[in-house]
């Protein structure tokens, strides 16, 4: 087993804002005797949410939609539904923000596993890297190299690049199928060389009998299943999967994408001592954006992740939560001069990425690498 790679550090600076925020905000909690966890309004949510994937499935698998309009109308729900489990159901458990309780996080947190991924990875790869590391080059795996796409001024460029401004939305609806066929393997295999499996309270065999079975048992009701029960032929039962994948990759990749990867972020290095210039609260206002605030339903379907910054400072918070304490954070973030970064609406947000995917894919002598600025 390799050893671990080297911890980056942030510096103890602007205490002060910490400090200060983190009062506000429990403060808004007590004095309104609010819970911080998952309310009524949640729970009903979660309902939906798998009720929006499962309910077009039992139709399905029992025969009851058979036609091709009302097969493909199934397919398009389910992937809706999908999409929906990741954003506003697992993601909360996995944050550990659902409940107080560990278990029943635990439980709706494999809900990842029921839909086809892994919680084990989803937490090492997102709470871990993204979430300790976020927009740092060779840390945060979400902007790690991919080879067709450039989402860090400080990844190699190729001359594929120039055109990932057009080619990347249609890489985008895979996220979830590579999930499903590749990456959840590799990526446990990588964290248990490197020792992070250990590192995080895992057991390597445990992890590894839960990703097959887990894996084994999803293959055996979205393909197995309705192979027995209907008279869809393999290839269509096929097909209506990869549909249903890339409908929910694709939801999923333009929410988080223009959260981090949009015109106006930062991507901060570390110095020489593998220290950042800022503490980690505001390392999370330079290199995060929140977008289409205004739109409740909009901020419904995605479980709030279009407040990101809230997410990012606070994600063992219920997303339910985010709208009221937003007020919070940017005052707060004003008061201490430092950015708090919004697009007005959703669209815009998706046009700030596309630009910046454009920036990106140029040669890299012709990009502004902006540096770190220091917050103090």
């Amino acid at each position: 087993m390799s050893e671990l790679k080297t911890t980056i550090r942030f510096a103890n600076s602007r205490r002060d804002f910490v400090t200060t925020l983190n009062k506000r905000v429990n403060d808004y909690f007590k004095i309104n005797n609010i819970a911080k966890h998952a309310n009524s309004e949640m729970i009903i949510k979660s309902i939906f949410m798998f009720l929006l994937y499962f309910i077009p499935y039992t139709l399905i698998v029992t025969n009851v939609v058979t036609g091709t309009l009302g097969l493909v109308l199934m397919v398009l729900i389910m992937g809706l539904g999908l999409a929906g489990v990741g954003l506003s159901v697992m993601h909360d458990a996995n944050h550990g923000a659902y409940s107080k309780k560990n278990w029943v996080n635990d439980l709706i947190g494999y809900s990842l596993n029921l839909i086809g991924a892994n919680a084990f990875n989803w937490k090492i790869q997102h709470n871990v890297l993204h979430h300790s590391y976020t927009n740092v080059h060779e840390e945060d795996e979400d902007i790690s190299p991919r080879g067709v796409l450039r989402l860090t001024p400080h990844s190699d460029w190729k001359k594929m690049h120039k055109y990932q401004f057009v080619y990347a939305w249609f890489l985008y609806g895979l996220m979830t199928i590579v999930w499903l066929f590749f990456k959840d393997f590799t990526r446990l295999y990588r964290y248990q060389k490197s020792g992070m499996v250990e590192a995080h309270k895992g057991n390597a065999t445990r992890e590894w009998l839960i990703l097959f079975s887990t894996k084994l048992f999803y293959v055996g009701y979205i393909f197995v299943v309705p192979l027995l029960t209907t008279s869809l032929l393999w290839w269509q039962i096929i097909l209506g999967v990869i549909v249903m994948h890339y409908i929910a990759g694709f939801i999923l990749a333009i929410i988080f994408q223009p959260a981090h990867v949009i015109e106006g972020t930062e991507f901060p290095l570390p110095d020489e001592n593998k220290t950042l210039q800022n503490n980690w609260a505001v390392h999370q206002l330079l290199t995060t954006t929140n977008f289409g605030n205004n739109s409740r339903w909009f901020s419904w379907y995605v479980g709030g992740l279009n407040f990101q910054i809230e997410h990012h400072l606070f994600p063992n918070i219920c997303h339910v939560h985010y709208r009221k304490i937003s007020g919070i954070v940017k005052a707060t973030a004003q008061e201490f001069g430092l950015p708090y970064k919004t697009s007005r609406t959703f669209l815009a947000a998706l046009a700030g990425h596309a630009r910046l995917l454009k920036q990106l894919g140029a040669r890299p002598s012709l990009i502004p690498v902006h540096s770190q600025q220091k917050h103090s």
